[in-house]
This record gives structure tokens, sequence and C-alpha cells, in this order.
């Protein structure tokens, strides 16, 4: 920089020589993050999904039946597909091999050309999937089976170290005639983590084998000795029969798959006894978590079919037709398209934004679906009486949350005797802490900084409102103080702009029950509140569970491992060691101290047993307190989970707690 301003004093002027050229895939290295997001668990699995994304797009145009994924103990990994195999022959424009073209230049590959191109509908759009692969990994090699012969390649971060050579003929007892296998090493100069996680791998290549039937997905983890296998003939239809497989069926699986105007439509439909509906969309495989046009076109049909067979066979009057909210409560559905331009909104393609496929899915899904109810009656009516039903409940849930919003106002959103509010009105800087009982509450009171810190007490536990409508709810007394307090309204009326604080933060105690009204605040906010864990507003406190003192010195521990660390510190200059413990019970709270050496380790088992100045040093101070934001990562998977623990289904519970109970640490009753 000081180079360039002296020769811009001495009238040089910005020139072409200023200006830096990056070539082949230096901007890949260079800014990694543009490619794969990051350069820590999201991204070290990105270069997986790409490397198989090439293999399902062979799946999806009909030239492979199986795929291999295999994770070495060295970090690296194998993909194997028996598709067409990469072409091998002279490119044209690059003059070097099709292969190496693949591997090295960006934005190359079939997936540009349209109906002349290798894929007519592809989840890679860009072409710069494997060739970041090889430029993000410290080796990579490309073997290719085609024609009888076997073609190889190596390269390292990026760069060829050979040509593509023959390097023999397929053995013809070989089960593996055709396709192409890349394995590949992730760069530990570029990446933060160097180890595979194998349920984030299962999760995803599960649901692909679901969205590609007929696909055969082999996943063997060498650094375990353990294979998977996926391949479901039953696509949609095996994936919302495992979507509802503990929750209570109203109709079987509703399938339905045409193709128009070059888009093809595919969808299962099925309704359960939930009060919540569970809706996965996806374009061309990728899974487009906010939806777009497919879903919408989706749900107009959804809605104007439901109403028509209710007021033709009698459950509905004219004048008196349902509203969508009506018809998908209990609903689960898979609403998959697969298009040749796929318009994707946002870098995460979250988002379809392909106008014409909207009235596609729409027709599609209309026609197959009235169709259906006219087939099936008594299972037409049971999605009715559900619906009708939810409608009545919907009413009733109105006229609660009108009820809550009008006390909010007439209160000026206060609670005398449970909120103590801050005095910052700018949302930004404002935070609530939810805790758990009076005595907590007390401290969190006295220790906070009243400026942008609002303590919210929590009195017994909140309603479990997994199984619960919205009236319900609201008639829980703890449930409605906090609606009110938080100000952003509640159901359909829900508005994040109203939101008094972007900083929610869940505070209970490090025991059983604490852990218990934590994961029903969870539940409350995942089920109705999810756009408050969407923006990232939503958080867990974590409060120490130790204070070692040594002496006039104190330390506060996180953790055990903390704990022992900070009490070795302490104890490197002491000999002897004597310990003792003692218990007391105060206000049913364990107070725990061990004595060694002049060494005093103090547990914290309640928010109650500090004071309010520690509080506010260990769990309060934004400059020296652990929060944990809540994320939600895999939206269905983490519907599942709040089915299984906080729903009906006894059984269900009882086999995770079953599975899980190994693997808790530390569990305080």
């Amino acid at each position: 920089m000081a180079k360039e301003q002296k020769n811009l004093k001495k009238g040089k002027g910005y020139t072409a020589e200023h200006i830096t050229v990056l070539e082949g895939l230096e901007p890949v290295r260079k800014r990694p993050g543009m490619y794969i997001g990051n350069t820590a668990k999201e991204g070290f699995h990105h270069l997986l999904k790409e490397v198989v994304d090439n293999a399902i797009d062979e799946a999806m145009a009909g030239e492979a039946k199986k795929i291999l994924i295999i994770l070495h103990k060295d970090g690296s990994a194998t993909v194997v597909d028996d598709g067409r195999g990469i072409p091998v022959d002279v490119h044209k424009q690059t003059k070097k091999s099709a292969l190496e073209t693949v591997l090295t230049v960006l934005h190359a590959g079939g997936k540009f050309g349209g109906d002349s191109s290798g894929y007519k509908v592809s989840g890679g759009l860009h072409g710069v999937g494997v060739s970041v692969v090889n430029a993000l990994s410290e080796w990579l090699v490309a073997e290719v089976r085609k024609d009888g012969n076997i073609y190889r390649q190596e390269y390292k971060r990026g760069e060829a170290v050979t040509k593509v050579k023959m390097v023999g003929k397929v053995p013809k007892e070989d089960t593996w005639q055709k396709g192409t296998m890349i394995s590949y090493k992730p760069d530990s100069q570029v990446f933060t983590i160097n180890e595979f996680d194998i349920n984030f791998v299962l999760e995803h290549y599960r649901q692909q084998a679901y969205l590609t039937k007929g696909v055969h997905i082999v996943i063997t983890d060498e650094r375990t000795n353990f294979t998977y296998q996926y391949m479901f003939e039953g696509g949609l239809v095996s994936y919302i029969k495992h979507i509802n497989r503990n929750k209570d069926i109203k109709t079987d699986p509703i399938y339905i798959s045409k193709t128009v105007d070059q888009v093809m439509v595919e969808c299962a439909i099925q309704y359960t006894d939930e009060f919540s509906e569970t809706v996965l969309t996806f374009a061309n495989n990728i899974h487009t978590a906010e939806g777009g046009m497919h879903l919408t076109g989706f749900r107009a049909a959804l809605t104007r079919s439901l109403n028509n067979w209710g007021v033709k066979s009698g459950y509905i009057k004219e004048s008196e037709k349902l509203t969508g909210e009506d018809m998908r409560e209990g609903l689960s559905a898979i609403i998959s398209v697969k298009l040749a331009n796929p318009q994707f909104e946002g870098q995460t393609k979250a988002k379809l934004g392909n106008a014409e496929v909207r009235g596609v899915v729409e027709d599609v899904v209309g026609q197959s679906l009235e169709f259906w109810l006219e087939e099936h009656p008594s299972q037409s009516g049971k999605i009715l009486e559900k619906v009708l039903l939810a409608a009545k409940a919907r009413l009733a849930a109105r006229a609660a949350r009108d009820a809550v919003i009008r006390k909010g106002v007439l209160d000026g959103l206060t609670l005398p005797g449970k909120l103590a509010d801050c005095s910052e009105s700018d949302p930004a800087q404002c935070e609530l802490y939810i805790v758990e009982g009076d005595s907590a509450g007390g401290s969190a009171k006295q220790g906070r900084d009243r400026k942008f810190q609002a303590i919210l007490p929590l009195r017994g536990k909140i309603l479990n409102v997994e199984r619960a409508r919205l009236d319900k709810m609201l008639s829980n007394e703890q449930i409605k103080n906090l609606v009110i307090a938080m100000g952003g309204g509640v159901g359909d009326q829900f508005n994040l702009a109203n939101l008094r604080y972007h900083r929610i933060i869940i505070m209970t105690d490090a025991d059983v029950d604490g852990a218990h009204i934590r994961t029903l605040l969870l539940t409350l906010f995942y089920r109705y509140f999810p756009e408050i864990i969407n923006s990232g507003y939503l958080y867990i406190a974590q409060p120490p569970l130790f204070k070692i003192q040594h002496g006039k010195n104190s330390e506060y521990a996180f953790s055990e491992k903390d704990r022992n660390q900070i009490i070795e510190k302490f104890l490197s200059e002491a000999k002897d060691r004597k310990v003792s413990k003692q218990k007391t019970d105060n206000r049913k709270q364990e107070l725990e101290e061990v004595s060694i050496k002049g060494v005093n380790v103090q547990r914290y088992k309640g928010l109650g047993e500090m004071n309010p100045g520690q509080l506010w040093e260990t769990t309060m101070d934004p400059n020296n307190r652990l929060m944990l934001q809540v994320t939600v990562a895999d939206a269905e998977r983490a519907s599942k989970i709040f089915e299984t623990l906080m729903g009906d289904e006894v059984l269900a519970r009882k086999n995770f707690i079953q599975t899980h109970a190994k693997t808790v640490k530390n569990l305080d009753i």
C-alpha cells in the first residue's frame, strides 16, 4: 500500500500493474469460503458433497445404480460410481483431456448445454464442484473406467502432477466395469478440522437415497469398520413412512409423480394426528429449506382441492371454506421437483425462484389430489374431520391470542412482580433472561445491568406444548407472561420486528429439573417461535459448575476438565493433600466443598447458590460469560427428536433413553 501511495504521488496513477490476476484454481485457495461456505465442519463436508453430487447426477440421469463412499483412517475419502465415467478425450477449447479440464477449470462441466449437454437435470449448477475439491485437497486421484479401459490422473493442491494415462484394462470378472472413482484428502492447510462426522454423512446420504429411487448408496467407515447401506425402492413413499413412523396415521401415503413442460413433479403426502406440519421441499435433490415456488404451488393446490371436495361431499359450506393453515395441521409432505435450469435465491440455494414451477406443481398436485380424494372417500373424510377440528381450534386460538395481546397492551407489556424490565429501548441492545425459580430470579435481578438486561423468573415448569394447540398453550400463565414480555405476538400474527429483545437467554440450573425446564422452553420456541431461533436470537446461558479457591485467588470452572486443570495449577505448589467432604441441604440445594491443602472446590447445582455478584461475574457479564446460541441445522432431525422426547409415544422415548443412556455424563439427580 505504501508503495502504491508513493507511485500515485509521483503521478504514476492507478494502472494495470496494480491489478493482481489469479489464474486457474488460485481464487479457490485464496478465498475458499466463497466456494464452500467456510473452512470448518460445514466446508470440510461440503467437499464430499460436491464429489458425491456428481455421482447422484449420474443416478438421476439413469446412468448409475450404485455409489460407494469410503471414509479412510487418514482423513481422506473415496467416492465410486458406476455411471458413464468422466470423458477422457481431448477438449477442443482447453486442448487438455476433458477429465483434467473438469478437475482444474472453474465453470467447466456437463451441466450447461441444455438438451445437448450430459445432464438434463443436475444438483451441481455452476461447474465449480469437483475442481474446488481438487483445489482444496492435499492430493486427489481420479480413476475412470470407460470402454473397457482404466484411465488415471494425479493432482496435488489442484495442480496435475501426471498426465491422463491409460493404466490397464478392466478385468472382465470385476463387478465395477464403468464409472468414476475420486479419492482425495482435504488440505490441512485450509481446514480447521481433519475428521469426517459419520452422523453428518449418514443423515445427508440417507436423504439422497430416498430422493433418488432405486440408487444403492454404500458408506464404509474404515475408522470403525462399519458399513451402512441405503436403497429405497419406494423413494418418497418410503421417506414419508420413515418421517411418520412413530405417529398416529390418518391416511395412507398419497404419491404423485408427473412431468409437465420438462418439469418433473414428485410428491408424497400423508396426514397424521399431529398439530404441526412437516413439509420438506427439494429441487434437483437440493434441500430448499426456505421453500420457494414449488411450495407455493403445492399449498395452493392442497387448499383448493380439499375445499372443493369438502363442499362437494357436504363437509364444508360454500360460504365457509377453510384456510390453508387449517389444511396443513397434521400434514406431512415431501415435494421434489427436477428441472433443467433451476434458479435459486441466495448462495445457499435455500429457496427456488422459478416462477413457472409454481403453476406446474399447482396443476399436477391439484389434479392428482382431487382424483385421490374421489377414489378414497373414507380416508378423505378423515382428512376433512381433522381440518374442521383444526379450524375450530384456530378460532379458539385467535380468541386466546387476542386476549393475550390485549392484556399486553393494557399492561404496557410489563408484568409487575414477575418481569424486571430494562431501561434500554433498542431491541438490538436488550436481553431477556428466562430464569428458573424465584431464588435465582432474585439473584439475577440484583446482579444484572438494569440498562439492557431484563429478568423473567419462572415459577415451576411450563406446559409441554408438543401436544398442545395454541389456545391451550396460552392458558398456561408462565407461557402467557413470556409471550407478553417478548412483545412479538404469537401464532400467525407473530412479527419479529416487534420483538423487544434480540437476545433471549434460557438460564436454568445444572440438574435434572433444570434440564427438563430448558427442554420444555426449547420445545416452545421450536414449535411456536421458530423465527426467533432462525434469526439467532435464542441462547442458553452456561453458568459455571465449580468455584475453585486457593488463598485469595479464585477461578470458575465450566466443566470437570476445567476444574481438574485449575486444581492441578493450584496444587503445583502444594505437597500434602487432605480431602474432606461437607454436604449441606439449604433450600433443597446441595453444596459440596472439597478442601485440598488450602484448595477449596465448591460445586454449584443451583443458580440461587451464587450471590448476585458471582452470577453477574460468571454468567451475565458480556465480557466474561459463555453462552450457547441455539440453531437448527437439520429441521427434520430436530423435529423428530422433539417428537420422541416430548410426544405421547412412551415406547419411542424409552428406546431413545436406553440407546443414549451410556453416553450421559455427570447426571445430577
